[in-house]
């Protein structure tokens, strides 16, 4: 069955960068709709990207700007750019294969001076 594994979080202070992975096992990640959720204590699931296998994005009004998603088919892995991060950012990152149900276990972000 197919895995993703997440990578790339950490401390960082505001107005930084990070830059998120997520390998995917056992599945083709691109014939699949890609999307980055992340989760706040306290707070409901929110979609912050997603890639279609056409390469089409779209990006929560959050993120825009700030955030870039993209799809690496020769690597099967799809990356989160995360830049002028914002403490409002910090949150645990999971990744999701739609078409495959498929989810990753999530990484910690926070953003604090």
């Amino acid at each position: 069955q197919g895995q993703l594994m997440e990578s790339g979080g950490g401390l960082v202070q505001p107005g930084g960068s990070l830059r998120l992975s997520c390998a995917a096992s056992g599945f083709i990640f691109s014939s699949s709709t890609g999307a980055w959720y992340r989760q706040a204590p306290g707070k409901e699931r929110e979609r912050v990207a997603a890639i279609t296998p056409a390469g089409v994005t779209n990006y929560a009004e959050s993120v825009k700007g700030r955030f870039t998603i993209s799809m690496n088919r020769a690597e099967n892995t799809m990356y989160l750019q995360m830049n002028s991060l914002e403490a409002e950012d910090t949150a645990v990152y999971l990744c999701s294969a739609v078409g495959f149900g498929v989810w990753g276990q999530g990484t910690q972000v926070n953003v604090s001076s």
